[in-house]
């Protein structure tokens, strides 16, 4: 089978990651990178790369490369994707996929006009904990899910350098955001988000987002929030997610989560009633327990296979697979985000069809 020889675009902490965190399979090996920081390019070749180019069109015009991965700051992926498409090559390109979903459909049109392959780094999809969520929906081990909670909280604001910058990107929907969204909308497929209301947080920064709370309605009913947060001193649980027949809660990333679910349909109550210092309760009581069931997930269930994306690209350059993430895809979270930005603009909910 071909080996398949790639080149980075951007060497900072993204680009790293590409080749000691992520890269191990031998279909695909990095050969060399540019960037602008020489220092960059220095600790490139300290971890392998064999070439530092002393330009972009110099790492395009080198026959070996067959992919380009392009890792800098979100407001450069639009020109330089379709720069390294237009040259022939099969391009792998950071999340967020562009600053606008018209950039996006100017990417997509690139690459159909070129008939080069593009698709986009949404690593997300293989968290462990979204698979374990994703299952959980799939099989109906919680029956018809109405509501769904993602949520990722720190307290240590927005990262240093480009993420403070609105004309690079920055802020937590773009870096953050997107993701999420990605992993709600993958989580449904075949239904379309119908509703949007966002409230973007702004309590260090006010260039950037420094945090949002998003509400997505689905046209199945199933309404889904989502929040990020960088002033937040106490986590909230990151997956939290109800169905008619049970509810699934995962509180970190470490997947020691559980669900508990109904034996059977008709709701039965205890007998007793709950009392508690804001007085008696019968509708909050838990339900008899002979009428429920618990099932502790499995944290080592999945091991977080991030090394897909590359084999599936060498797939997909072979012949043999479509890709996982298509630009098409990214292109509707990116009208998702666009609508989250409008309706924090005007406080209003988004009326869409997306």
């Amino acid at each position: 089978m071909k080996q398949y020889k790639a080149a980075i675009v951007g060497y900072g902490g993204m680009g790293r990651w590409h080749v000691q965190g992520i890269h191990k399979t031998d279909r695909v090996v990095f050969k060399g990178t540019y960037d602008l920081n020489p220092e960059r390019m220095k600790l490139a070749v300290e971890d392998g790369l064999s070439v530092c180019y002393d330009s972009y069109e110099a790492l395009l015009a080198d026959k070996e490369i067959d992919i380009v991965v392009v890792a800098t700051p979100n407001n450069f992926h639009m020109p330089l994707v379709c720069q390294a498409l237009e040259a022939g090559k099969a391009v792998l390109c950071e999340k967020p996929v562009s600053m606008s979903s018209e950039e996006t459909q100017k990417m997509i049109d690139c690459a159909k006009r070129t008939g080069s392959v593009f698709t986009v780094h949404q690593n997300r999809r293989h968290d462990p904990d979204y698979l374990h969520v994703r299952e959980a929906i799939e099989t109906g081990l919680l029956g018809d899910v109405f509501q769904i909670e993602s949520r990722v909280t720190g307290a240590r604001g927005i990262p240093e350098g480009w993420r403070l910058y609105a004309v690079a990107g920055g802020g937590m929907m773009l870096d953050w955001g997107v993701h999420l969204i990605d992993q709600m909308t993958n989580m449904f497929p075949g239904h379309k988000v119908t509703s949007i209301y966002c409230n973007m947080y702004h309590v260090v920064y006010k260039e950037c987002d420094d945090g949002f709370k998003l509400t997505m309605k689905f046209d199945n009913g199933a309404v889904c929030h989502v929040e990020v947060g960088t002033s937040h001193y106490i986590d909230a649980p990151r997956w939290y997610v109800c169905g008619n027949r049970g509810t699934l809660s995962i509180p970190t990333w470490d997947c020691n989560g559980h669900i508990v679910r109904a034996k059977e349909y008709e709701i039965t109550w205890g007998e007793d009633i709950v009392y508690t210092k804001a007085g008696p309760t019968r509708t909050m009581a838990p339900r008899a327990k002979d009428t429920t069931e618990e099932i502790t997930l499995d944290p080592n269930k999945y091991a977080g296979d991030y090394d897909i994306t590359y084999r599936n690209l060498a797939a997909v350059l072979d012949g043999t697979e479509e890709l996982l993430v298509k630009p098409e895809e990214t292109l509707r979270v990116m009208k998702i985000m666009e609508a989250c930005f409008e309706s924090d603009r005007t406080g209003q909910a988004i009326l869409c069809d997306l």
